[in-house]
């Protein structure tokens, strides 16, 4: 396969390197492409049973210590394509960090995309979880959308194909596709007005969340008519620390890996632990907004499993 695509294709390449937890076991496959043309061919000669995990920036992932077994293909710096359409519409590919497609269209005088730079994690990411702060979500500004299918071929889909929810999407008739690049519109605005309100947002970001740290923002959705945050300082979890891994002290929805020691495992078995002490304590059950994937160290078995 190596000699039929132009980007690099490792194996057991280690995820603690690749997720803002810095944390996690190995994929067995990793493969950067060049460019969206050499993804298309990459994924038309893939088994179509190989299980496939897509990579942003790794800021809402976490990979078990067992790992996966499959392939993961990282999008950030390659699928990097940002540009302004004649129609007005913003193209961005599924490696464009969030906060640079809401600084260039600030810069290009349109209003409503501040929010975009409050969401670590780039495009592609974005999409899958219509991602969303400050009461902006992805999938308001979507235009249309360019997949991938597992045998290469590009396809434009609209809004209407997809199911779309707080923090899901999915689509409705087929399971085999990827986010390769979309379009959005924003409304017109002021350019000054809306680098003020970056700076604005990137201030509050600073002051409440505990961005020094390793993290992966938001670890919950937060319930209907409350916050999850609320809930896990309510329940006394601030500070609760798990083999390395620890509840925020800065913000009770963050789980930090502050001397980065913390495995996967730790981190899991923390999640499930704020889990089950909100929902003993007040009957609500948190949702994850971030993805666990691959398999459980069989050692840290012995420990307990997590959730």
């Amino acid at each position: 396969m190596t000699e039929s695509v132009r980007g690099a294709l490792r194996e057991f390449e280690p995820m603690a390197s690749h997720v803002s937890w810095r944390a996690g076991g190995p994929v067995a496959r990793a493969f950067f492409p060049a460019d969206l043309a050499d993804l298309a061919v990459f994924l038309q000669l893939m088994r179509h049973d190989e299980p496939l995990l897509m990579v942003g920036l790794g800021s809402n992932l976490l990979v078990r210590d067992g790992g996966f077994d499959g392939t993961a293909i990282f999008t950030h710096g390659v699928l990097d394509v940002l540009r302004r359409e004649a129609d007005g519409s913003f193209y961005a590919e599924a490696g464009v960090a969030s906060p640079k497609l809401a600084r260039f269209a600030g810069r290009q005088g349109c209003a409503e995309a501040e929010f975009l730079a409050g969401i670590p994690g780039t495009v592609g990411g974005a999409l899958a979880m219509n991602a969303g702060c400050h009461g902006g979500e992805t999938w308001r500004y979507v235009d249309r959308v360019l997949m991938l299918n597992r045998d290469g071929e590009q396809i434009i889909r609209r809004p209407e194909d997809f199911a779309i929810g707080y923090r899901h999407v999915g689509l409705k008739s087929a399971t085999d596709e990827v986010f390769a690049a979309a379009w959005f519109r924003f409304p017109e605005g002021n350019a000054e007005v809306a680098t003020a309100r970056l700076r604005e947002l990137l201030e509050r970001r600073i002051a409440t969340q505990p961005l020094q740290l390793p993290n992966a923002g938001s670890v919950f959705r937060n319930p209907p008519g409350d916050h999850a945050a609320r809930l896990i300082e309510a329940a006394g979890l601030k500070g609760t620390q798990i083999d390395g891994a620890q509840v925020s002290e800065k913000h009770a929805n963050f789980i930090v890996n502050p001397d980065g020691k913390a495995s996967a495992s730790a981190i899991e078995m923390l999640i499930g632990r704020i889990q089950s002490e909100v929902a003993e304590k007040f009957g609500v059950a948190l949702v994850r907004e971030v993805r666990i994937v691959g398999e459980i160290d069989r050692q840290s078995r012995q420990g307990g499993e997590g959730v």
